[in-house]
């Protein structure tokens, strides 16, 4: 089980490979030409995630059962790996081991190379863990270790069995079981420290056998072919090093001369060499070896010149600083020997190729400084040696540049490109120039100049033709990894080279402190390397590790700066080996963030590039290789010439040199710019979009003429999963792209082809799918949006390639943003049309299919960087918990009332789990402790699976809404569902209890300001009535004690903020309950006031709702503050929030105590207004965006309220009477509040400009503060009112209105052109007729969805007559619709014409003609709408033909009274009354048509009831009696029903306008 529950996780783990196939199939559904195919692979890729999800899910809940017995696991396979080799060593013996199909010893030896280093780096792991004390990961470690060792060892059987020489075999195969013993008993100590926590004997016997097993994995590798060789040449320069450790150097046995020409000599075969030991690494081994050969001896002969230069040196100073050139080359020869012996065992690792390469460089660069500091040739000659030397070792820059040489984009290289080839330029000048002076110190700078210059054009050729080789599409790009091993190794080397000269007796104070100033610098840059890595990385282990390594480096090199600063310059023997040993520690640290930071799970994945990727680089290679070689004739021929000077012909040939690598640069520039990357894939996506639009187009002409061809080859199920998956990839690729277009050229060429590559399947499915609907407008919406989708894509591709990745290109930025909004909101809109299409059809898989890519990002790898803390997200999950909830109920109950609901409350949950999941990932990346974030995604992951059983139980139960099984499933899922949103919640809580009880208590308070809200509403209306006979009096001490009651506990809940999570949850919890009670003994206290004093009753619970509201912004800000330092900003709003809350309570306490003073309540009223418009105006000016937006004409309407309330202000001011003012403080608080929230919500609508929005945002602040003034006016006036002060109230009530006309007009600027009065009786017309014809629309739906009853049938001829029925009252609903949407446009006509609303003086009379055409359009509707349930009930045989036939005739009178009502003003010849009339004659026929049809259905009933006459007199007589007595009743009943429909048409008469009156008359 242990075995089956590894090779899960293992599976499951970073390398999982099953997750990039599903993703991959899903990218390629669309792509696929068969249908066949495309739907098995899709739905193949769906059960692949879905077992995926569940097997994940399993494993957890598995791991969290037998997780601690992993290490037992591990230890047992990695001691049967033992085994396994000392059986292959016996094999070895008896000479019967063979290698296995398929090895040999390249293949097994680069295994073994590149397994070592996984080997290491999980071991590193499993120390860190184990030092950690975290059992969970150490078991992961230690099942990573046994799986690398597997691999190791396999490999290590597969080289001996390939090997042949046995001992070498043996040897072999030995030092794997040597690996092994030690990785046994490593795992054996790091479950003994897991036992013995906090042990230190414990820890150091791991940090022992972890070094003898580091020893043991190099001992394999050295036994490796080619690699004892490098090993040889390592010791062979460690062996030659020794000569220069002596005190006295041997004496000279060359002349000065001699002895310079060997140095140079020398110098140069060394060089090469290293050149050829970098070749070679990517060879054989045979190769390798012989190449490390070659450069140990030629290392050994320059390091004896070296010597013999110098003892010739001048002084002991000189002689101090050759001996430490000397030791710095050997330090770099060995590390040269190092990086060829790490690359050719392991040529996949990441960057390994430019290791090698800074390698070479520094070997390069250690003999050019020697050279210079030792030769004394003519002027020049060592520089151009030099430079020569530098050329030669970037040469190998350009040798299959498959890597990143630097951190160049494109756009930088170019910029490089063109500034060192005008440097190299003028120092080409200057060269020639300087030669003909004879100026050899200024000729020797130039030369210095233009070596820089070819190398920095060299590395920028390099990187620009890596970028354009990964750009192409058919190459895989690279991703960047956690940490940069170039960096990492770099500042390794660095700090390596400083410690070294930091001990070195050699060294000069100025060299200590430079190499002291190196280190400083190094391991900062690594400590910040630290930081952003833990910052990334999910795994808590790494996170740690990184943390603890960087405080390491961080207190070493304090230490080590301490130890440099307490010697005060004096650098004595003693002070030299107080800093040895405080380097020892610093190097350690280092060493070890090195090897930790060399984990696999930690790096870069590099690029591969194809045959045209090498294609497109060719040009930019060749041309960069022509200017070195070029560059290289110039310096040698410069060499010579300035020795020589008046030689002619060389000076000619010095010319033709500099014509050739001018032209070489001007051809590199040519073709850089020529090869940019993305340009060629925007041009052919152009093009292929365009295509796709122009069928489109072809498709909707085709669609309008109702001539698109069906599909008959596939389902529309299959076309909507086609289309569906087209669309969610090209949202996939928008952000991508974009991201791309401003700043990465290198990745456009790719993002820009897969997005183009989905338009052509899109259109083909956006076709198939429409040639399958029957209704037309469904089809247009389908291919309208296709098209809108690729208009939006082709403006995103001109805006990409216009901005071709270039970052400083930020005039293209905006372009690119917009036209990426663009795409998702048609992205959006397309999709909205798919799910609901889909959920009505109980199509469900798309729905599942985005609930499992929800759970799976929920474990992709590192989270993005997180934008808030951990209660920001805790809040919104708990909100889209809860609503998952709400719509599992709702989907309970709807499984039984109405399944058909069923598909939009499924994709509703679908929507919520969306983003809970993705809320969860950044909640558990940001929770604490680490098992909090653990559980959180354990519950969030179960709550998928749940979630999409009940989408499929609901799509189920669509298709079969009688099934009693499916509603007994979904009712089961749903409950299910709910428990595990409560393990979600708990999981949350468990998180922070103290904020999960904010945000309960929140919710809480949100309820008690609702229900004030509706408090208020009957109070205002006067209803609010006490029970009994109570007076205010009683409830006043209830209201005291409760409010300071909740001002303790306000105290609580501020300083919970700074303390733990259970006082801050029993703070919340107490304060909820408080204001509960509050709340219930003011309305109490209100009631019994009475309702014959209404505005007072409502002052008192405005105060109390104040308190409330002031108590749910002091919870969110003491949410958003928990945890959070002292000088946090969340601090200062939680003080502000606490005084608030302070002012509130206050203020509601004063309002107690005036509120039975007559004489003082009105004053005490307006003072809690403008204390509550204050605080209105506070959160009017705050940053926050509102929930929703709103339309200006809204906004104006909303403006009315301040003009009246200002009229009341003033006119309060003047009588002073406490009523009116009572009566004004509640009138301005609803009206400025109401303004201020529409006025944000207007402004903030995504349509207005920037400019409007300011505006209108400083009026409405402007308007308030004006309103303000304006109250404090009204307060001074009741506390003095003298006449100056009455004064003052005109001129603030004329700012106010100023304010609000100001509003009005940036209201109407908002909305254009199109903005109209909402009160104007035209506009109000017009709205009733589309509300009339929305209303007849929606009946003659209801229409559709009827059928006759099922009856017997029966031999007689009105056996059609229900059909008739239905039929007939169709065409009449759809008459009527197009008649009142005809009087719209006729109206809207008159307005246009300026027939109406245009003139002031006919105000009047247009108001009344457009009541007349309202109330006759209501009429219409009305009358349409009896039509349809009379029509209704006939069918069902629940009312008589008579109903019918009146229902009918009242359409067709209101139908005549509507055509008057517009002919009243309209031109008899415009279109639209001709239209209008038509459509009226429409009508009338199809009311006619049903009025016929009843009555003959009437006339020609045969169900004649039988009468039986009775034979005797005396029955007889009584029987005609009875029959009279019928008749005489009936006959006074229908005299009745007329005098009442007479009375009706009077009081109707007496409504209608003058001219429709006239008209009828």
């Amino acid at each position: 089980i242990i075995q089956l529950l590894c090779r899960c996780a293992h599976a499951l783990g970073r390398k999982c490979y099953s997750y990039l196939m599903v993703t991959s199939a899903k990218s390629a559904v669309p792509t696929v030409a068969d249908q066949a195919a495309a739907m098995q692979l899709g739905q193949c890729a769906k059960n692949l995630a879905t077992c995926l999800a569940e097997l994940r899910t399993a494993t957890l809940k598995a791991h969290d059962a037998c997780g601690p017995l992993e290490i037992d696991s591990a230890l047992k396979t990695v001691q049967t790996l033992k085994s396994e080799l000392q059986d292959a060593k016996m094999s070895v013996i008896d000479g019967q081991l063979k290698p296995l199909p398929g090895e040999s010893l390249e293949k097994c030896a680069q295994d073994l190379g590149s397994t070592s280093k996984a080997v290491g780096s999980s071991m590193a792991q499993l120390l860190t863990c184990a030092a950690q004390g975290n059992e969970h990961y150490t078991g992961v470690a230690a099942r990573e270790t046994a799986q690398a060792l597997r691999t190791l060892a396999q490999a290590a059987r597969g080289v001996s069995a390939s090997t042949k020489e046995p001992q070498a075999a043996a040897a072999m195969l030995d030092s794997a079981q040597c690996v092994m013993e030690g990785s046994a008993m490593l795992i054996h100590e790091a479950h003994q420290a897991l036992v013995h926590p906090g042990d230190a004997e414990s820890q150091q016997r791991l940090a022992q056998v972890a070094k003898a097993v580091s020893h043991s994995l190099n001992n394999c590798v050295n036994c490796l072919p080619g690699q004892k060789d490098v090993d040889m040449a390592l010791r062979s320069i460690g062996e030659a090093s020794k000569k220069l450790l002596v005190d006295i150097l041997p004496p000279c046995s060359k002349a000065f001369q001699e002895a310079q020409s060997d140095l140079n000599h020398t110098a140069a075969e060394l060089n090469h060499s290293a050149g050829e030991v970098v070749h070679s690494s990517r060879g054989s081994s045979s190769q390798l070896a012989t190449a490390s050969g070659k450069f140990s001896q030629d290392f050994d002969e320059f390091l004896d010149a070296g010597i013999e230069m110098a003892g010739h040196t001048q002084s002991k100073d000189d002689q101090i600083q050759v001996i430490g050139n000397l030791k710095n080359i050997s330090m770099a020869s060995s590390k040269l020997l190092l990086a060829a012996k790490s690359l050719s065992v392991d040529p996949g690792a990441a960057n390994a190729k430019n290791l090698l390469a800074v390698a070479a460089r520094a070997v390069t660069e250690s003999i050019n400084q020697l050279i210079t500091l030792c030769t004394q040739q003519a002027a020049g000659q060592k520089e151009c040696d030099n430079a020569l030397r530098e050329l030669e070792a970037v040469r190998g820059l350009l040798d299959n540049p498959n890597e990143p040489v630097n951190e160049l984009s494109y756009f930088e290289c170019i910029e490089s490109v063109m500034e060192n080839s005008k440097v190299l330029g003028e120092s080409m000048a200057g060269i020639s120039q300087h030669c003909k002076t004879g100026d050899v110190v200024a000729f020797g700078e130039s030369v210095g100049v233009a070596s820089k210059a070819l190398c920095g054009l060299t590395e920028a050729a390099g990187q620009a033709s890596y970028l354009v080789g990964v750009s192409d599409p058919n190459s895989q790009s690279g991703h960047e990894g956690l940490v940069d091993p170039i960096q990492f190794a770099k500042a390794h080397q660095a700090i390596q080279m400083a410690c070294y000269n930091l001990v070195d007796p050699a060294s000069s104070p100025s060299q200590i402190l430079s190499a002291a100033t190196i280190v400083a610098k190094h391991t900062s840059a690594l400590c910040n390397a630290c930081r952003l890595a833990s910052s990334k990385t999910s795994n808590p282990v790494a996170r740690r590790q990184f943390v603890q390594s960087a405080k390491e480096v961080a207190n070493t090199t304090a230490n080590l700066v301490k130890t440099i600063k307490a010697s005060d310059g004096d650098f004595s023997e003693d002070n030299r080996n107080r800093c040895r040993v405080a380097t020892t520690p610093l190097l350690e640290a280092v060493e070890n963030l090195s090897t930790f930071a060399n984990n696999p799970e930690f790096a870069s994945i590099p690029a591969q590039i194809s045959y045209e990727g090498s294609a497109a680089q060719e040009p930019i290679v060749r041309s960069a290789r022509s200017m070195l070689d070029s560059s290289s004739y110039l310096l040698e021929t410069a060499r010579s010439l300035v020795l020589n000077p008046k030689d002619p012909p060389t000076w000619s040939i010095l010319a033709g040199h500099s014509r050739t690598v001018s032209d070489s640069i001007k051809s590199l520039i040519t073709s850089i710019r020529d090869k940019a990357p993305g340009q060629r894939e925007c041009d052919y996506s152009i093009d292929n979009i365009n295509k796709c639009i122009r069928d489109i187009d072809q498709a909707s002409l085709a669609a309008v003429g109702q001539t698109l061809p069906c599909r008959d080859d596939i389902s529309m199920e299959a076309l909507q999963e086609q289309l569906t998956s087209s669309v969610q990839e090209i949202g996939h690729l928008i952000d991508p792209v974009s991201t791309t277009a401003r700043g990465e050229a290198a990745q456009l060429g790719h993002k820009v082809t897969q997005l183009a590559r989905y338009f052509d399947p899109l259109i083909v499915a956006s076709m198939g799918l429409a040639s399958k609907l029957h209704n037309h407008q469904q089809q247009m919406t389908i291919l309208d949006q296709s098209k809108t989708l690729s208009e939006s894509a082709l403006q995103m591709l001109y805006a990409a390639k216009e901005g071709g990745g270039n970052p400083k290109a930020c005039h293209t930025h905006d372009a690119i943003s917009e036209a990426a909004q663009l795409m998702k909101e048609a992205v959006d809109d397309i999709m909205v049309t798919l799910n609901e299409a889909a959920s009505e059809g109980g199509m469900v898989g798309g729905m599942v299919e985005s609930i499992a890519e929800a759970m799976g990002r929920l474990d992709e790898g590192t989270p993005p960087e997180p934008e808030g803390s951990f209660v920001d997200y805790q809040t919104t999950m708990v909100k889209c918990s809860k609503a998952i909830a709400i719509t599992a109920q709702e989907m309970m109950t709807k499984s039984i009332t109405c399944p058909e609901e069923l598909g939009g409350l499924a994709s509703q949950v679908t929507v919520d789990y969306g983003q809970l999941a993705h809320q969860g990932r950044l909640a558990a990346a940001t929770a604490e402790p680490e098992e909090v974030g653990y559980q959180i995604k354990t519950r969030v992951h179960e709550l998928g699976h749940g979630c999409i059983y009940m989408v499929q139980k609901a799509g189920a139960l669509q298709l079969s809404p009688t099934d009693s099984f499916s509603k007994r499933e979904l009712i089961e899922c749903a409950r299910a569902v709910t428990e595990k949103v409560s393990l979600v919640l708990s999981a949350l809580q468990a998180g922070n209890k103290g904020t999960q009880a904010c945000i309960t208590a929140a919710s809480a308070v949100s309820g008690i300001i609702a229900d004030l809200d509706t408090t208020i509403m009957f109070a205002s209306a006067g209803t609010l009535s006490p029970e009994n006979e109570e007076s205010f009096a009683d409830h006043r001490e209830s209201i005291l004690k409760t409010a300071k009651a909740l001002v303790e506990d306000t105290k609580l809940l501020v300083a919970g903020a700074a303390s733990s999570q259970e006082k801050l949850a029993q703070a919340a919890q107490s304060s909820a309950k408080t204001i509960t009670q509050l709340t219930e003994v003011v309305k109490l206290g209100a009631t019994s006031m009475g309702s014959e004093d209404p505005e007072t009753q409502v002052v008192l619970i405005n105060a109390v709702r104040d308190v409330a509201k002031a108590l749910a912004e002091l919870i969110s800000a003491t949410k958003c503050a928990a945890g959070k330092p002292a000088d946090d900003s969340s601090m200062y709003q939680l003080k502000s929030a606490a005084k608030v809350m302070v002012t509130n309570v206050t203020s509601l306490l004063k309002t107690v105590k005036a509120v039975e003073d007559e004489a003082t309540r009105g004053t005490r009223a307006l003072e809690a207004t403008i204390e509550c418009i204050k605080q209105e105006l506070t959160v009017f000016r705050s940053k926050d965006v509102p929930d929703k937006c709103n339309t200006p004409e809204e906004f104006i309407r909303m403006t009315k309220g301040i003009t009246i309330a200002t009229a009341k202000a003033v006119a309060a001011g003047n009588s002073a009477q406490q009523e009116d003012v009572i009566a004004t403080a509640n009138l301005s608080r609803k009206a400025i509040s109401d303004m201020l929230t529409s006025c944000k919500q207007a402004a903030c609508h995504p349509e207005v400009a920037e400019e409007l929005r300011s505006k209108a945002l400083q009026y409405g602040s402007e308007c308030t503060v004006g309103y303000i003034n304006l109250l404090e006016q009204v307060l001074q006036v009741l506390h003095r009112p003298m006449p100056e002060q009455k004064q003052q109230l005109a001129l603030h009530s004329k700012h106010v209105a100023a304010c609000v006309t100001e509003l009005v007009q940036t209201a109407e600027a908002m909305k254009g052109s199109e903005c109209v009065d909402p009160e104007d009786p035209t506009v109000i017309a017009e709205t009733e007729l589309l509300g009339a014809a929305a209303s007849i629309e929606a009946a003659a739906k209801k229409l559709e969805q009827l059928k006759p009853r099922a009856k017997p049938k029966q031999a007689d001829e009105s056996l059609d007559f229900e059909e008739q029925i239905l039929e007939a009252a169709k065409s009449i609903a759809a008459a009527t619709s197009a008649l009142v949407k005809s009087a719209s446009a006729a109206q809207r006509e008159l307005v246009a014409q300026g027939k109406v609303g245009s003139n002031l003086a006919n105000a009047v009379d247009d108001g009344q003609w457009s009541q007349g055409l309202i109330s006759a359009a209501r009429m219409v509707a009305t009358a349409t709408s009896s039509l349809c349930e009379a029509a209704n009930a006939s069918v069902q045989g629940q009312a008589s033909e008579e109903k019918l036939i009146s229902s009918a005739k009242q359409v067709a009178a209101s139908t005549a009274q509507l055509l008057v009502a517009c002919k009243v003003k309209a031109d008899q010849d415009s279109e639209a009354m001709k239209r209008l009339q038509a459509a009226g004659n429409a009508v009338k026929r199809a009311s006619d048509n049903l009025v016929k049809a009843a009555q003959k259905a009437a006339f020609d009933k045969t169900e004649v009831d039988s009468v039986v006459v009775k034979t005797k007199f005396v029955g007889g007589i009584a029987q005609i009696i009875a029959a009279q007595e019928e008749m005489l009743r009936k006959e006074r009943e229908l005299e009745e029903a007329r005098k009442k429909l007479a009375q009706i048409r009077q009081q109707q008469y007496k409504f209608l306008p003058s001219e429709l009156r006239e008209d009828e008359g």
